[in-house]
């Protein structure tokens, strides 16, 4: 939360940088209804800013880290799922089904948990990603490799997933 004060009316506002979208240059004072500008900025653009005019400086936060893309075949749609910290199981889409990022697919090979990846903030501020299998009936392929029971795998930028008969692409 950061503390807004509206260049046009003074009211004092507790803004969550967390819930501003990127992309927008002002939202609308609850007050007065007029704009108060905003900007984002990186890291390196706060410490060098010095800032004459009223728009708020704000540095976005980064809760998305890296993202599963399932590639469309018959069985299943095209599909984009966001990471976030934490640990994220990944199976087929069912009512029964207690994973995080359900799959919508017809693939009976694809356990209804069939991964989990893992996303841990590393020493320098970024992100490491951990896959696993999730003990599923017919494994996991990882970049064309089967991953052993217990085995955990740092994932990388274009990563090649196949769970039941379904590829999945991780990018960074």
């Amino acid at each position: 939360m950061i503390s807004v004060k509206c260049p046009h009316c003074q009211v004092g506002l507790k803004v969550d940088e967390g819930k501003i979208p990127l992309g927008i240059t002002s939202f609308k004072c609850p007050k007065c209804k007029k704009p108060i500008p905003i900007s984002f900025l990186s890291k390196e653009n706060v410490q060098n800013n010095l800032n004459d005019s009223e728009t708020i400086l704000v540095q976005p936060i980064k809760n998305s880290t890296g993202k599963l893309t399932i590639v469309a075949d018959t069985d299943t749609p095209e599909q984009e799922f966001l990471l976030y910290e934490g640990t994220t199981i990944v199976g087929r889409k069912s009512n029964a089904s207690n994973a995080t990022i359900g799959i919508i697919t017809t693939d009976r090979s694809m356990s209804r948990e069939h991964i989990r990846i893992e996303v841990k903030k590393d020493s320098k501020g970024g992100y490491k990603h951990y896959l696993s299998d999730n003990n599923s009936k017919n494994h996991t392929l990882y970049n064309s490799n089967y991953l052993g029971d217990g085995e955990v795998v740092v994932l990388n930028n274009n990563d090649e997933i196949i769970i039941g008969r379904t590829v999945l692409r991780f990018n960074e």
